[in-house]
């Protein structure tokens, strides 16, 4: 089993509101810019990229990756992170 950051364990923990995209896990600084000039400035909206994707991690990572050039490790805390968020919300 793999382990998780606070900072997942946090976003999972709560509804989502008007968190910004860096409350993500796997999304710093760099990446939430990157993320927000394409659009994507809240959660809920990279939430809504996820579910448009079919909650499947696995192209949800990929589309990550060229979206923000995040890393393989980046994209799967965050799709990680936005599955465990739908499994207790959804």
């Amino acid at each position: 089993m793999s382990t998780t950051s606070q900072k997942h364990r946090d976003f999972v923990a709560e509804p989502m509101g008007d968190k910004p995209v860096t409350a993500l896990s796997g999304i710093g600084e760099a990446l939430g810019k990157k993320l927000e000039e394409q659009g994507f400035d809240k959660a809920f909206v990279v939430l809504g990229q996820f579910l448009l994707l079919r909650k499947d991690r696995e192209l949800f990572a990929e589309w990550l990756k060229d979206a923000s050039g995040a890393n393989a490790r980046q994209a799967g805390a965050c799709s990680q992170c936005l599955q465990e968020w739908c499994d207790a919300f959804l």
